[in-house]
């Protein structure tokens, strides 16, 4: 008969039911709040395959509560049965989907590549305009995010009339530029200061000039957060939804704007509303798991010294 030569003790017993009791209550919070989140992706989903009368039910679960249907992806053209045919609605659809991704990916771009220029500067050179130093300057750049938009949309309107910019994808893609380029100033520039400057130094001492040394040594570091602020710029341009109404009309429209004209005489289509909403996100929700590894690492630069 053996027995056992070591045993925990009372207080180890106490401390592992405690690790188990804390380690449950934190799943469980985040389960929670992971349905919370993919809730309405879910909801998004399953509506776009409701009829009528199972919208204004609450039908949620498929093949429990209702059958489902092709009703809202009909409608854009997109089902099975009309994806191999001609159709107006989703010639419109490719339409918008081309206009959202040009401004939104050419504004994030050129907003990174001067977001990224100006937060350099910012983190390694000391300026000064009058009473203005650093950190008045960076916040200077964020405090035009506290701006309402509602408050710019008659100088946007008059200036982009006299410019012969409204209805143009030239004219969404230089303002989204300004939108975005204060949130990317500001994530650049705390990935910069978390770059040791002995680096710089080192590549200066080999000969190489101060782009040099930006361009070979520093922004091959700094692509992470180069990625980071890029996603972050291209959702916040992607879902605008205000100056695209305001300042488009028939040739430049995006997306949002085609999400919300998604109504008529009889109400809301909301199965038309969810397709279409559900497809504009899938390429979004792709580009994040793909670039997953790069967005982590960016939005964390800078946490730990």
């Amino acid at each position: 008969m053996s027995h056992a030569i070591f045993r925990d003790s009372d207080a180890d017993l106490s401390f592992r039911a405690r690790r188990f009791a804390g380690k449950t209550m934190i799943y469980t919070l985040l389960i929670i709040w992971a349905i919370v989140c993919l809730f309405p992706i879910y909801w998004t989903i399953t509506t776009s395959f409701k009829t009528a009368p199972n919208v204004m039910q609450g039908a949620l679960i498929p093949w429990v509560d209702y059958t489902p249907a092709w009703l809202g992806w009909r409608s854009l053209g997109l089902s099975p049965e009309t994806i191999g045919a001609e159709s107006t609605v989703r010639s419109e659809f490719m339409k918008r989907f081309f206009n959202s991704a040009t401004t939104a990916i050419a504004s994030s771009a050129i907003a990174v590549m001067l977001g990224s220029l100006a937060a350099y500067g910012l983190s390694r050179f000391s300026y000064k305009f009058g009473f203005m130093r650093n950190t008045d300057i960076s916040f200077f750049f964020l405090s035009q995010l506290i701006l309402p938009p509602v408050v710019l949309a008659l100088p946007f309107l008059v200036l982009y009339k006299q410019l012969a910019l409204l209805d143009t994808r030239i004219g969404l893609i230089l303002l989204y530029t300004l939108t975005v380029l204060p949130i990317v100033i500001w994530i650049m520039r705390d990935q910069f200061e978390s770059i040791p400057t002995e680096l710089e130094e080192a590549a200066l001492v080999d000969g190489l000039s101060i782009w040099g040394a930006f361009f070979s040594v520093i922004l091959p570091i700094a692509l992470p957060g180069m990625v980071a602020a890029f996603i972050l710029s291209l959702v916040l341009t992607w879902n605008e939804y205000f100056f695209a109404a305001l300042l488009t009309s028939t040739h430049a429209n995006t997306l949002p704007v085609m999400v919300a004209s998604q109504t008529g005489s009889q109400g809301i289509s909301w199965w038309s509303m969810a397709a279409l909403s559900f497809a504009a996100i899938v390429p979004l929700i792709i580009l994040g798991i793909a670039l997953e590894r790069y967005l982590i690492k960016g939005m964390t630069a800078g946490a730990v010294k």
